[in-house]
């Protein structure tokens, strides 16, 4: 079972509130647009051409929002069996060394989404093998499109912005694309707060949750009601 997260301020209520809605907005559009295309397709034999790659590109925006938010509200599994065995500074220090490796971790994907994402916003990728050393010149990549999704002519400012003036016909690449910096940064966030968390004593650990303990217990006093 995961720890019930309690924000503990107003911005932190608000805010957990909009990833929750962001992350439900995404499951709800990607249902609705696979079952309109299926009715259209078996029952009008017609589809929304774009509608698989919208879904793809919702699909990856839930998986990166939600996997910071998993990592807030503890949902994430993990296998703590030894370390629950460990005393209580012991299992801390522990604990903290996970943290830390954790941030390693976000630091390097948040390097790596950056040099991924930047080409298609017209902007400069990051020098150096494993950390960022700087900004180095890279080829303008903000022209590239996907392949089917409509360009919303709302959107026409962003022509003049990052594309020189030249007109998109589909949505550029950077718009979808921009879950990779923006949901590797929440990443990165929620393992620094978890990490606080632990040395403040608030949590005890990154994973807590136990799912599968639970799910097995389930089954036991389902088939000792039997």
């Amino acid at each position: 079972m995961t720890q019930r997260y309690e924000p503990r301020s107003r911005l932190a209520y608000v805010i957990h509130h909009i990833e929750e809605g962001a992350i439900a907005l995404i499951l709800g559009m990607m249902t609705l647009i696979t079952f309109v295309n299926v009715v259209l397709r078996y029952v009008f034999n017609s589809s929304l051409i774009w509608g698989l790659e919208v879904t793809l590109i919702l699909f990856a925006w839930l998986v990166l929002l939600g996997m910071s938010y998993a990592v807030k509200v503890t949902a994430h599994l993990g296998v703590d069996a030894v370390i629950n065995m460990l005393p209580r500074r012991p299992r801390k220090a522990v604990a903290l060394l996970a943290a830390a490796l954790c941030i390693l971790y976000a630091v390097l994907l948040m390097k790596g989404a950056w040099d991924y994402w930047a080409p298609f916003a017209g902007l400069e990728q990051t020098g150096g093998r494993w950390f960022p050393t700087g900004f180095i010149p890279t080829r303008d990549r903000a022209f590239y499109m996907t392949d089917q999704v409509p360009f919303p002519q709302f959107l026409s400012f962003l022509e003049g912005w990052v594309n020189q003036g030249e007109t998109y016909d589909k949505l550029p690449r950077f718009l979808p694309y921009f879950i990779l910096p923006f949901g590797v940064a929440l990443l990165l966030f929620r393992f620094i707060q978890a990490g606080i968390g632990i040395v403040r004593g608030t949590r005890t650990a990154l994973i807590v949750s136990h799912e599968a303990e639970d799910q097995i217990a389930d089954v036991a006093h389902m088939n000792k009601d039997d």
